[in-house]
């Protein structure tokens, strides 16, 4: 949460293993440390006031997977999206697997549909 929501990028670094995969990665954004870093970077330049609200979370032997729904305040372009000034939120399911306390890989379901609507960027927004 502090990374995600607070942009401490140092953590960051501590975090996630120097060959982390994500196995899911956001269009644009390459599947390693580095992209998963530029999409945190991208978030936070877009909803300064990014934040999550975690509902459960689950660990299953090196898995934890967690529920959770993000928010924040559309202040910054947001792939291509120019600000609305707009409040959004929208759900997650992350999976993430941790090896010797840092983060290996990511599997990860959002719920982007949505946050495409409030921005309106999609029929009903």
């Amino acid at each position: 949460m502090e990374v995600q929501g607070g942009g401490d990028y140092a953590l960051y670094d501590q975090l996630f293993a120097d060959d982390f995969v994500d196995h899911t990665p956001q269009p644009g954004r390459t599947p390693d440390k580095a992209g998963a870093l530029e999409l945190y970077k991208v978030l936070r330049a877009a909803f300064p006031d990014f934040h999550a609200v975690i509902h459960w979370q689950a660990a299953d032997g090196d898995l934890v997977t967690t529920y959770k729904t993000y928010h924040g305040t559309h202040e910054g372009e947001f792939f291509g999206i120019a600000p609305t000034g707009r409040a959004i939120q929208f759900e997650t399911v992350d999976a993430m697997r941790v090896v010797d306390a840092r983060i290996t890989e990511h599997w990860g379901v959002a719920n982007l549909f949505s946050l495409s609507e409030q921005l309106g960027a999609r029929p009903g927004g």
